[in-house]
């Protein structure tokens, strides 16, 4: 059932604005849809988006404890631009401390495994948390953004996450239309971006990329590319 509505929101709005698929999915699922914004310079667009269409719009990140002070910075120029407060969800102080205690602070340089776990419990869990009660979350994934996101569609069955509705409104947009869309709305984003990192996410897992390579080449780039998701977009 929910396969076929799936399949009936993607003949509708597959093709359609950003906007205008945003507009009624937060009326149709209001109160019952989540935005999960990483702070990236997609985010923030969806970000200005929903604060003008629907502002009562649940909006969260997640703080894994890693991340670099531009992206707390922004969390504040954010909250004032919009007047909102994010709201933010923290992984399970215990787990994190077992985690670290049993494999080391940097465990996630030793393998792709120690990655995941440290993902699964400094995002995933709190990712669990903050959609209980949800039906559907909203990101900015982009098929242009890696192979790993090549195949992705505007709305999804995200069966690793209870089998919510999962809503990509930017999932066919370039990188030269978010940018223009943050420069012609002087959209705040972290100025990291301008320093080489097309990508960002926690500090220890987050590196500048040289000019042509691609735009996820800075995240978890001792790992091969289609090995490149934390786990919230897993196929």
């Amino acid at each position: 059932m929910k396969e076929e509505l799936i399949r009936d929101f993607n003949e509708r709005f597959g093709n359609k604005p950003a906007e205008e698929v945003l507009a009624f999915f937060l009326k149709e699922y209001k109160g019952r849809i989540a935005f999960a914004s990483s702070l990236g310079v997609e985010d923030q667009v969806l970000t200005h988006m929903i604060r003008h269409i629907a502002p009562d719009t649940k909006i969260f990140t997640l703080d894994t404890g890693r991340m670099f002070q531009e992206t707390y910075d922004l969390i504040d120029r954010t909250n004032s631009r919009y007047k909102m407060k994010m709201e933010i969800y923290f992984p399970a102080a215990k787990k994190v401390e077992r985690m670290v205690n049993e494999k080391g602070m940097n465990l996630f340089y030793e393998s792709v495994e120690n990655r995941k776990h440290c993902c699964f419990i400094r995002k995933i869990e709190p990712l669990h948390r903050a959609l209980e009660g949800m039906d559907m979350w909203i990101t900015g994934l982009r098929k242009e953004q890696s192979i790993t996101r090549n195949h992705n569609q505007m709305v999804e069955l995200d069966e690793n996450n209870h089998g919510r509705i999962k809503l990509n409104p930017l999932i066919h947009w370039t990188e030269d239309q978010v940018w223009d869309f943050i420069q012609k709305h002087k959209i705040p984003y972290n100025p990291l971006h301008d320093q080489g990192f097309p990508s960002i996410g926690c500090l220890p897992c987050t590196r500048a990329v040289q000019p042509g390579e691609d735009v996820r080449a800075g995240r978890w780039w001792w790992e091969q590319p289609e090995h490149k998701e934390c786990g919230l977009h897993q196929r």
